[in-house]
């Protein structure tokens, strides 16, 4: 515990430093960027994070190497804003933004007319109508019939996870034109998702700083929309990075499942990154609403405790399928009456 605050109180002096280093970009109106937010029973949660400026990628085909490095980098050179008030004006809700820029606040739900899918709700920054932004945010659909929860590392997308080096390599080297969606994962998900009926999250260990990135991979490969639940990978006096990538995963399971009561899940991920071991505990704690598992085996394949976490999903009597890919899922699923209906 004393090397963690050590190591906690290092850390943060560091990144003091870096930031009286580098000059802090000036902005006469603060600019907010939305995350895709979720419907609960008592509303709709809005989500987002109030920087300075915006900085995003312009990938073209003909960028090299160099290019992409300097993009990519860019998307974690923020200048977050901390002690911002957001609100959405026309519902009269307001939340302060924290210590890294990160603010959520919660509308009723009649703001989206009751009605399922995709809607978009005005947000700004207090008394700056010129920073107004719309906050997407997904209505589940009463019809819904399952959701889905997915890994995006080696799950949806090909980055290499289960090894640093090649996950880093391939994080800042590529940009959205050259990352690759598996295109089993994009028909998976797309039959799972009853076409847009049945609501998808994406769960990863993924920064934050990554959102805007991933939703352009992710509509550039046709891959279902759903809202996202990535990871904090700030410094503050309360906060030494994050939690880990499984209690992080856990508790967005949580989190969703809470959000969509009575309603079955299946849960997808891979064996690069313990999911197996996420999934059972997430098994053991909310019994017969996860539906089924499904699990990609990237690089080396499976390791003793994702073998041994598999075997105990099955004795529990869930549905589990794993293998190099996802083709010919769809059907097999359909067939044991897990997913959509045919209605």
């Amino acid at each position: 515990m004393a090397q963690g605050s050590w190591l906690h109180r290092a850390a943060l002096a560091a990144e003091r430093g870096i930031d009286r280093i580098r000059p802090a970009r000036k902005s006469d109106t603060p600019v907010i960027d939305p995350h895709r937010g979720y419907s609960t029973p008592e509303g709709l949660v809005l989500r987002g994070r109030v920087l300075a400026s915006l900085r995003s990628t312009a990938p073209h085909p003909d960028h090299g190497l160099l290019d992409n490095l300097k993009q990519m980098a860019g998307l974690f050179l923020t200048d977050e804003l901390p002690g911002i008030t957001v609100c959405a004006p026309a519902h009269d809700v307001r939340a302060v933004s924290d210590e890294e820029g990160y603010f959520s606040l919660v509308v009723p739900r009649s703001a989206a007319g009751d009605l399922p899918g995709w809607h978009e709700i005005a947000l700004e920054v207090d008394g700056v109508p010129a920073s107004r932004v719309g906050c997407p945010v997904l209505v589940t659909d009463s019809r819904a019939e399952i959701g889905v929860i997915s890994d995006i590392d080696d799950t949806m997308m090909q980055t290499g996870a289960y090894s640093l080096a090649l996950n880093l390599w391939t994080t800042f080297t590529g940009s959205s034109l050259t990352r690759k969606v598996f295109e089993d994962s994009v028909v998976l998900i797309d039959h799972l998702s009853g076409h847009g009926r049945n609501p998808v999250f994406y769960v990863s260990s993924s920064p934050w700083n990554l959102h805007s990135f991933l939703v352009r991979v992710f509509a550039q490969a046709g891959l279902t929309a759903g809202p996202m639940f990535l990871r904090d990978y700030g410094l503050g006096e309360g906060q030494f990075i994050t939690n880990t990538h499984g209690d992080h995963k856990g508790a967005a399971i949580d989190l969703i499942l809470e959000a969509n009561p009575g309603l079955p899940f299946v849960l997808i991920g891979d064996t690069g990154q313990h999911d197996a071991e996420v999934y059972l505990e997430a098994a053991h704690r909310h019994g017969g609403r996860i539906a089924a598992v499904i699990l990609r085996e990237p690089g080396p394949g499976p390791d003793e405790a994702s073998r041994v976490a598999m075997a105990s999903m099955k004795r529990l009597g869930l549905r589990v399928e794993h293998g190099s890919d996802f083709y010919g899922l769809a059907e097999a699923l359909e067939r044991s009456g897990i997913g959509p209906g045919r209605s």
